[in-house]
């Protein structure tokens, strides 16, 4: 019995054909789509459990893919690419992907990966914890995966979602960048903290002047926390 789907885009025939193999093999059904046309189409229609994503495609490529889907899905995806600048980092967890993988990959790292991902996931839509952390002029709601600034519904990528409400449950805690990595993202991310800081930048961008109830707050030489002046 399958696993789950997982839709898999590359122009790589033989790449797609080799994820095809070794996915099966874990019990995953994998489909193909080898553009961002047919990715986009395919899961619409077939609805997979997670994405791995090619980000040079030919037509639309995997940044205008990962927006669309991010648009109407949260379902995760986790990018493929021959290039490892922090830049492609950046814009890929930017517009919501779940992980990031640089070719030539390993293909045990990559099930390793995918395992990791839909772990985190189904844990989380089965855990029967809070789902929701409220402060002054502050709600954030995983059920929905909706920030709430002031009333207002603000847009917000799952992850600066999950980092956010994952520091707000946890008042005044102060985390280091590897343990937020290793708890939010549900595994290591090879020591690359710039993905905490990138995410904390944005989420300041959206929350700055707020309330002065609380606030992000950076530890220097430590990482970060949210400060809750309330319970100091």
């Amino acid at each position: 019995m399958a696993l789950g789907k997982i839709l898999v885009v590359d122009d790589d025939k033989n790449i797609c054909e080799l994820l095809r193999l070794y996915l099966e093999k874990e019990g995953y059904s994998v489909i193909l789509a080898h553009d961002g046309e047919e990715a986009l189409l395919k899961f619409e229609t077939l609805h997979p459990e997670l994405v791995l994503l090619d980000i040079m495609l030919p037509g639309l490529d995997g940044w205008q893919v990962c927006r669309e889907i991010r648009k109407k899905s949260q379902a995760p995806i986790i990018m493929l690419t021959a290039k490892g600048e922090t830049f492609d980092k950046v814009l890929g967890l930017e517009l919501g992907a779940d992980d990031y993988v640089v070719k030539p990959f390993d293909t045990k790292e990559i099930i390793a990966r995918v395992k990791a991902v839909l772990r985190r996931v189904g844990q989380s839509s089965q855990a029967s914890d809070v789902k929701e952390v409220s402060y002054d002029k502050l709600v954030v709601n995983m059920t929905r995966y909706e920030l709430k600034v002031d009333g207002k519904v603000i847009d917000t990528p799952p992850k600066e979602l999950e980092l956010l409400f994952h520091l707000a449950s946890h008042p005044n805690r102060v985390y280091t960048r590897d343990q937020l990595l290793d708890e939010v993202w549900g595994f290591e991310y090879y020591g690359d903290s710039r993905t905490i800081d990138v995410h904390v930048k944005r989420l300041r961008e959206k929350l700055e002047g707020v309330s002065d109830k609380w606030c992000l707050k950076t530890v220097w030489g430590v990482g970060y926390k949210f400060e809750v002046t309330d319970l100091l």
